[in-house]
């Protein structure tokens, strides 16, 4: 399932290093404006850590991401892993993103091709 969401960049971490195979993970912070402005962490991993290398805080981007969800030891964590972001005023696309929804509360899903059975892929 791939959502989209536009923000306010308001924190980046260092991309860091987990485990003794390598793992790489960066997470930032974006806020979402409205009358109770919501801030919503996400996590970039392996080389898309590199993705927010081009952006600084108070920029407005657009962040694509899927929702992950595991259980550990009868706990349930879930990630919002971001795979692409981009300005949110349109300058890498040749159309303005869409308009955000009137009440800003929570993301929405994105027009992205469905999977088949087939394919394991999740974009």
């Amino acid at each position: 399932m791939s959502f989209e969401v536009v923000g306010r960049v308001h924190k980046v971490y260092d991309t860091e290093t987990k485990g003794s195979n390598g793992f790489q993970a960066r997470e930032f912070v974006i806020e979402i404006s409205g009358m109770y402005p919501q801030f919503v962490k996400f996590q970039l991993t392996q080389d898309r850590c590199a993705l927010m290398d081009n952006y600084a805080v108070d920029q407005n981007i657009k962040v694509y991401f899927d929702l992950r969800g595991r259980e550990w030891n009868e706990k349930f964590f879930t990630n919002l892993n971001a795979w692409k972001i981009e300005k949110a005023d349109g300058a890498t696309n040749s159309a303005p993103p869409p308009a955000a929804p009137a009440n800003n509360s929570f993301p929405t899903t994105s027009d992205a091709p469905a999977t088949t059975a087939a394919d394991d892929l999740p974009f």
